[in-house]
């Protein structure tokens, strides 16, 4: 086995704790934790382990599909944006 091939193995480890408003816990990498707080979504509160909460009320709800931001407590969103990206997709 390569140097290549075991890089591609190893997976990247989620070290950082980020705690949303409605109590639920995740882990991430620490890489994701910094930008988020970077950008002010996330608010670190302690170092060991890494943790951090969500400053925004749903912020752990957005995503982004085909560069829209949709929140995820409106189900809506996401149904709409799936059947105009669906329909644009199918004259290709």
């Amino acid at each position: 086995m390569t140097k290549k091939e075991k890089k591609k193995k190893t997976k990247k480890k989620k070290t950082a704790l980020v705690i949303c408003r409605d109590r639920k816990e995740f882990w991430t990498t620490q890489k994701q934790f910094w930008q988020w707080v970077r950008e002010g979504i996330v608010v670190k509160t302690q170092d060991s382990p890494l943790t951090g909460a969500f400053n925004r009320e749903h912020e752990e709800l957005m995503v982004l599909v085909s560069n829209t931001v949709l929140n995820l407590a409106h189900p809506n969103h996401m149904r709409e944006a799936l059947l105009s990206r669906r329909t644009g997709l199918g004259g290709k």
